[in-house]
């Protein structure tokens, strides 16, 4: 085909997608949405969506159909994602570790996170809190630290992030405490080992705790936040405590295949930004979870997961880790 030809096509296709990309996102959806949701049935991620789906099918008409596909650090739903039809008819839900974390942690990926994901809109942040079991006796860090020197070898801790097992590690590196670290084995199995005293300290979600810190059967000593949590404004951040090494946040985004029409994603965005904000919805799902809204834009999620990777590299190489 000769150039001119071309070029008239390409302006034609042009003109096509302008006139018709506006009009596909107002009628979408017109059909079930499916979310892939990277994490299992019951976690803070499913339960959300399961939430914004309720709330979404009020402005769309359309149910939104969960499939839960963890596993592999949950490289098993963003491979999933990845090779999802790019229609907006799939949106999917994943934590930081398969858009971050794995690519550092895995020597062969199925997926690219940079390439094959668009984002949509992160979520929220899902505050993580130091806590120990009561029958300790400690208020803060460091009357847990002399603890442990005067208890040499009885203590142990659970965390499910890297950055915050870590931070232990660092306290135990840097001030002479003593604790052994123990593999996580879920929210549920470590709230029980912190209550029974066989686990006493853990570095976990938030929510996991509510019950017990209100109870005073947990002490709360901080939180991974950027600002104290609204739930319990007496406990400190890691940053007042003057912690200042390398912290990547427990967040779930939604993101959609690339190539996803980006009047559609625009239209995804704004409904469940909407949705987020409302202030009933964002005290009862979000605060009162001891979730951080965070609710930007495709533009501001970019720029948050380019950033995210460099502080997970980062991370990963003070912890001495070598792709497996």
């Amino acid at each position: 085909m000769r150039r001119p030809a071309l070029l008239g096509l390409a302006l034609s296709l042009a003109a096509w997608a302008s006139i018709t990309g506006p009009t596909e996102a107002q009628d979408y959806p017109t059909r079930p949405v499916r979310a892939i949701v990277a994490v299992g049935a019951g976690g803070t991620g499913d339960v959300i969506t399961r939430i914004l789906g309720d709330e979404l099918y009020k402005r769309w008409g359309q149910p939104l159909v969960v499939e839960n596909r963890p596993g592999g650090a949950s490289n098993i739903g963003a491979r999933a994602c990845a090779e999802a039809v790019p229609d907006g008819y799939t949106i999917c839900i994943m934590p930081g570790e398969p858009l971050a974390y794995n690519q550092f942690l895995y020597k062969k990926l199925t997926f690219d996170p940079a390439k094959d994901f668009e984002p949509v809109i992160n979520l929220f942040f899902n505050t993580q809190a130091l806590v120990v079991n009561a029958a300790l006796k400690v208020q803060t860090v460091d009357e847990l630290v002399a603890l442990s020197k005067a208890k040499a070898g009885t203590l142990s801790y659970t965390a499910p992030s890297l950055p915050l097992s870590l931070y232990l590690e660092k306290l135990k590196r840097e001030r002479g405490a003593d604790w052994v670290a123990i593999p996580f084995r879920g929210g549920g199995d470590t709230t029980n080992a912190v209550l029974s005293g066989s686990t006493p300290i853990a570095f976990l979600g938030m929510q996991n705790f509510i019950s017990h810190l209100q109870a005073g059967t947990m002490t709360g000593l901080a939180v991974d936040g950027a600002q104290r949590s609204p739930l319990f404004p007496d406990i400190p951040t890691l940053a007042e405590l003057g912690y200042r090494g390398n912290l990547t946040r427990v967040y779930f985004g939604l993101l959609v295949p690339a190539g996803t029409p980006r009047p559609i994603v625009d239209k995804i965005r704004a409904d469940v930004a909407a949705i987020g904000n409302d202030p009933a919805f964002r005290k009862k799902q979000f605060t009162d979870r001891a979730l951080e809204p965070i609710l930007n834009t495709p533009e501001e999620f970019s720029r948050f997961l380019v950033e995210d990777r460099l502080t997970s590299e980062r991370v990963v190489k003070e912890a001495g880790l070598q792709p497996q």
